[in-house]
């Protein structure tokens, strides 16, 4: 094991059953220790103001950080979960002052109930949102009043190891007397942007730019275009497209068809979208979706119709929106987000890890069980060790 506000929210509707404040139905009532208060919500449009606050400054990290997105993964995702699993948005309050925002799904288990992030395979990375000098220590009372609830095990992934939230949730469940551990996620490739495109093209090896130049040229030829929609009268023609190509490529159906469709349109209202497209004549054979907000510009969907490969409309689509990052939106990153695909280190120049925190509570039947089999595959895991990945940040070829 490896160690280590602004636009308004969807108004997508609530799932049935959840109540509109502070948590209702097998919730816990607003618990107190000392000045600390924590109230638990169902949704994010639950939220009192200064909580939703405290989210759009995270939201300023990554947007995934935010209310807009917790609000479509609940909408499109959690309200098709089973009903043992509820949403809980925990609001830690000190003096009468937010200090942290913590977005989970408690699930109803046999051996005890666990708690785990807000998030799922859609998601790049998670955090809570914490105040300005929120440590371990402040984040205590949230913590404890989850234990009163005999919740056997914690989980919260993917999460960056380097980061606060990190660092403080995992000692403050520490403090809180839970066994806790860290463990590696994904790798995730990016690119730092210190130059423009034609600079960035001519430190690319000779094989990439002249395949570009030639795919190019016979893309061309062959009647194809791109394009990039931002939103407007665009936009649901472009989510056609996308959707389309989707279905015609090598990959399996999304298995909450409401998610992607509505973070298009999400992205859309809030500016963040670019979708780009390749058109050939009037069918379209590629679409990526990348989020740019806050600097960074994320690619976070692509597709392409493996029938038109030999005229690698995927690779020119990439060329073209990371054009559109460099110059004309001017990120400070490019993310590749989830996983170790041979092909994004051609594109990208570093490489960083995802961990994610488990923690079991050892007075609990769960917890011990949990934590039995923690160290068992602990134990497996250093008597059959993996090949680590090399991990240098120079400059992809």
């Amino acid at each position: 094991m490896r160690q280590a506000p602004d636009g308004p929210l969807s108004g997508a509707a609530r799932r049935p059953g959840l109540p509109r404040g502070p948590a209702e139905r097998g919730h816990p009532a607003p618990t107190q220790s000392d000045t600390a208060t924590v109230q638990a919500y169902a949704h994010v449009r639950d939220l009192p103001a200064d909580a939703l606050a405290l989210l759009a400054e995270a939201e300023s990290q990554h947007v995934e950080f935010g209310a807009d997105w917790y609000a479509n993964l609940i909408d499109t995702v959690q309200a098709q979960a089973p009903r043992s699993a509820e949403v809980r948005l925990h609001v830690l309050r000190q003096d009468g002052q937010v200090k942290a925002v913590l977005p989970t799904v408690r699930h109803a288990r046999r051996l005890g109930p666990e708690v785990a992030s807000l998030s799922n395979f859609y998601s790049a990375l998670y955090a809570p949102a914490l105040a300005d000098g929120v440590d371990a220590p402040a984040l205590l009372p949230l913590l404890r009043s989850l234990r009163r609830e005999r919740v056997a095990a914690y989980r919260f992934a993917p999460m960056d190891p380097q980061s606060r939230p990190f660092q403080v949730l995992r000692e403050a469940m520490r403090l809180a007397g839970l066994s806790t551990h860290a463990y590696f996620a994904f790798g995730n490739w990016y690119l730092p942007v210190h130059q423009s495109w034609p600079a960035y093209l001519q430190a690319r090896s000779g094989q990439i730019r002249s395949a570009l130049k030639r795919q190019g040229k016979k893309f061309a030829a062959e009647g194809g275009r791109l394009e990039i929609v931002h939103g407007g009268p665009a936009l649901m023609p472009a989510l056609a497209a996308y959707e389309s190509v989707y279905a015609r490529s090598w990959k399996l159906p999304e298995p909450y068809p409401a998610f992607m469709p509505g973070l298009i349109q999400l992205c859309a209202r809030r500016g963040w979208l670019r979708l780009g497209v390749a058109w050939l004549g009037e069918q379209p054979i590629a679409a990526q979706i990348w989020i740019v907000a806050n600097g960074r510009a994320d690619i976070y969907k692509l597709a392409y119709d493996e029938t038109y490969k030999a005229l690698a409309p995927g690779t020119l689509l990439t060329a073209h929106l990371m054009e559109q990052a460099m110059d004309v939106d001017q990120v400070r990153e490019i993310d590749y987000l989830i996983g170790d695909d041979p092909y994004k280190a051609a594109w990208m120049s570093h490489r960083r890890e995802r961990f994610g925190l488990v923690a079991y509570d050892p007075l609990t039947v769960g917890g011990l069980l949990g934590l039995a089999r923690q160290q068992i595959g602990a134990a497996w895991r250093r008597w059959h060790p993996k090949p680590a990945l090399h991990n240098d940040n120079a400059a992809a070829a």
